[in-house]
């Protein structure tokens, strides 16, 4: 009985970690989470009681050229993310407002992995990059975006990434040759859901733009799962035995 409950146990720690996520929903505060703040004190970003999606909302109001929605600080987001096999991020927007003088328009919103201990060129940080959505007022109520990397010990860069830490004469940036894809990974000291795409330059806009439900979702090595099916098959072997 007692080895039974101890397998039981394991199946359901393991079964835990397969699944294993971590989400700000803003109930709590912050957890770490910042956005874009104005020099001239006019508008910002604060928490919106209101307008979260079944929550609290981090909303920003201002106009800039970009915006962006960084942690630096929770160790649930800033981490070593090659330890995992795979990992997927994700969030909620609500776009109020995108616009040029009057005129709305769409943009793009990048999530950026960033680090800062192996700036290369002189730039201040190496990274990688995803467009995971885009930010348009046309588009009603609350919208999911989410990117999974299905290899975390990638040496170059997946379908669609991009990177940063280098730059050609024209501006266009690069990854460094001494860097790859994983090892940016590995070393995450900021994660940034961002309008402001490298290489790119942009011109003074108008935002009112809320993010909720931010998470990320880590799936472990395979031999993870070789413990959770034998730990499952041992409590089966004991069912078995007790009703014969």
């Amino acid at each position: 009985m007692k080895m039974k409950h101890a397998c039981m146990a394991l199946a359901v720690s393991l079964a835990a970690g397969s699944a294993a996520a971590a989400t700000t929903d803003f109930s709590s505060g912050t957890e770490g989470w910042g956005g874009t703040q104005p020099a001239d004190g006019i508008g910002g970003t604060r928490i919106d009681v209101n307008l979260g999606n079944d929550a609290p909302a981090l909303r920003t109001i201002i106009n800039n050229f970009g915006i962006t929605f960084a942690n630096t600080t929770n160790v649930d987001f800033v981490k070593d993310y090659t330890a995992t096999g795979s990992v997927t991020f994700g969030i909620d927007v609500l776009t109020n407002q995108v616009s040029i003088l009057g005129t709305e328009l769409a943009t793009d919103l990048v999530l950026e992995l960033r680090d800062y201990d192996n700036a290369a060129n002189g730039l201040p940080y190496t990274s990688v990059w995803y467009t995971i959505g885009t930010l348009d007022s046309s588009l009603d109520g609350w919208q999911h975006y989410s990117v999974t990397i299905d290899d975390t010990s990638a040496i170059g860069l997946p379908a669609g990434w991009g990177g940063y830490g280098a730059e050609l004469a024209d501006g266009t940036p690069y990854l460094p040759a001494d860097r790859t894809f994983a090892s940016v990974l590995a070393g995450v000291d900021e994660i940034a859901f961002t309008t402001y795409k490298p290489g790119y330059m942009y011109l003074f806009t108008d935002f009112d733009v809320a993010v909720d439900n931010i998470s990320v979702s880590a799936v472990p090595e395979p031999g993870t799962y070789a413990m959770l099916a034998a730990g499952l098959g041992l409590i089966g072997a004991v069912a078995r035995r007790r009703k014969a």
